[in-house]
Parts: C-alpha cells; structure tokens; sequence
C-alpha cells in the first residue's frame, strides 16, 4: 500500500508541474510482486547468494542479499538458470547472462531460437574479468575468469576482442546516456551484415535479432565489483544498461 501512495504522489507531482524527487522516482519504479515480468538470470558471479564456499554457507548466510539482486527484485521476479534449453526459457521473456559459463552447442541453439521468437537478453560479457574472488584461479566456483560466448557472438555477426594494450585500473566513460566505471574492458565489432548498432566506444551493442534483440555490454565491472567509491552512480549505470535492453 505504501509503495502504491508514493508512486501515485510521483504521478500527482508530475501533472502538477513539480519534479517528483529521487525517492518518489524510485518508488515509481517499484512493481507490485504479482505484476512483476519475470527475469531469468544466468551468472558465474555471486549475485545471488554471495561468494559462499558451500550450500550450508548459503543455507547460514544471514547477509542482506547482493546490490543486483535487490535492484533486479524491485521490477522482476527473479529466475535462476542453470542451464538454457526451451524449457528454461519457455516461462521468461527476459533474460539477463552476467558473466556466464561457456554454453553448450545446444544451449547457443535454444538462446538464439529464444531471442528469434521475441526474447531480449542483457549480457555482461567481460574478456578479462577484475572483480576478486576468494576461490583460486581453477576452481569451479570462482567466477569465470575469461567470458566464453564466442560461438554465440559469431552466429549474431559479432565479434569480442581485447586491447593487452589499454591503460590498467578503473576507467569512466558514457554508455547509454550514462556515466559507467569500467576496468578491462573488451570491443565489441560487427563481422557481418548484423543489424546491431555499436556505442559507448565499443562497448555496446545492441542488436535486432528475429523479433527479438539482443544487448551485449563488453565489460562486467558494474555488477562484479562491490567495493565502489560511489555505489548510487554504479546503480544508476546498471538501471541505464537495464532500461537500454529491456524498455
């Protein structure tokens, strides 16, 4: 009831000519839990549980769930893949791939026949991942290291190349109207006669697919890394990639 009063206060504040604030905004964009899109999510990164070392951590971890996890709650209802086949993705119309695991041949097959049939995918696509981890290089439940989509990317006319040469540490530049911080981050090309429009300098695509699209953001820095000198403006980065591929 709360959440309806404030986002109606927005909506009243707006046709009367005064500029809702910060917090009415964002309880605008709150949806009640039943209306809610649902949204698969597939990651190699602790976005949902936290980097545990065990499910009996998980199962004792008291800590309030990720930053990414509660901006993904606030609009959608949460589905967590393990595995893409046309079972998974028959219940989402949106899909968002953070860092994921190399796919199989045959779940490349059931994500570009779901992105034809309508569906919009966000992927997170970083060559030279940053973010710490607390699992040594090789372990399986360290977030891989190195994005794996190649075969993926071919088949949409894309292509995923990193410069050893650009500048180490952290790095700001404009992506979907944005401010983004970005580290190591790779450039995205298109190889054939792909309907993607390229931005951001190269680290944004977007691409019409069938009849559905598909957004590639060659960096995984905005969701991986927690410790941020500015959290609100990571957040509000994350929202922009967010509104660019799903709205």
């Amino acid at each position: 009831m709360r959440t309806r009063f404030i986002a109606l206060a927005a909506l009243v504040l707006m046709a009367s000519g005064c500029k809702p604030t910060p917090e009415t905004q964002q309880a605008a964009m709150v949806s009640p839990v039943g209306t809610r899109p649902s949204l698969g999510l597939m990651t190699t990164l602790p976005l949902l549980w936290g980097e545990q070392a065990s499910f009996g951590d998980i199962l004792a971890n008291e800590e309030a769930p990720g930053w990414v996890r509660g901006a993904l709650e606030e609009r959608f209802r949460l589905e967590p893949l393990d595995v893409l086949d046309g079972a998974a993705l028959a219940g989402v119309r949106l899909l968002v791939l953070a860092q994921p695991r190399a796919l199989s041949p045959q779940e490349n097959v059931a994500l570009d026949a779901w992105v034809r049939g309508g569906g919009r995918v966000l992927i997170f696509a970083d060559p030279l991942l940053t973010a710490h981890s607390r699992f040594p290089i090789g372990d399986r439940r360290r977030p891989q290291d190195v994005v794996l989509l190649s075969p993926l990317l071919t088949h949409w006319g894309l292509a995923l190349s990193f410069d050893e040469d650009q500048t180490e540490g952290k790095r700001e530049v404009v992506v979907a109207g944005q401010p983004i911080q970005i580290e190591q981050a790779g450039t995205l090309a298109v190889t054939d006669t792909a309907e993607c429009a390229i931005s951001g300098q190269g680290l944004l695509a977007r691409c019409a697919i069938g009849k559905g699209r598909a957004t590639i953001f060659a960096d995984a820095h905005v969701v991986a890394e927690e410790d941020v000198e500015d959290p609100a403006a990571r957040q509000r980065a994350f929202e922009a990639l967010m509104r660019t591929a799903f709205d």
